[in-house]
């Protein structure tokens, strides 16, 4: 019965390390990633719309200038990518 039940065992392991395993290391940068968002970022919804952060409103929203003059209020879970990072705050 172990004959039989170590090569599925064994094609789960590599599977997880394949697939899961690299799956969540890019969810969890992808997070890290979007909780750093700060005004100036330039930023790709999933819409496709890119725009400029203009103000971090809470922990779910950012204000977002598409246009001139045009701001929209976007849910921080909707975007995709952050193009172009500010300069990091510095402490003095």
């Amino acid at each position: 019965m172990m004959v039989s039940i170590f090569p599925i065992l064994l094609m789960f392991g590599i599977f997880y390390f394949i697939v899961f395993r690299p799956q969540q290391q890019r969810v969890k940068q992808h997070k890290e990633l979007i909780a750093s968002v700060r005004r100036n970022d330039t930023v790709v919804t999933a819409g496709g719309i890119i725009g400029k952060v203009t103000k971090v409103v809470d922990d779910h929203e950012v204000l977002v200038e598409i246009g001139d003059n045009t701001k929209v209020r976007i849910l921080k879970s909707t975007l995709t990518d952050v193009r172009s990072k500010s300069e990091p705050v510095k402490s003095k």
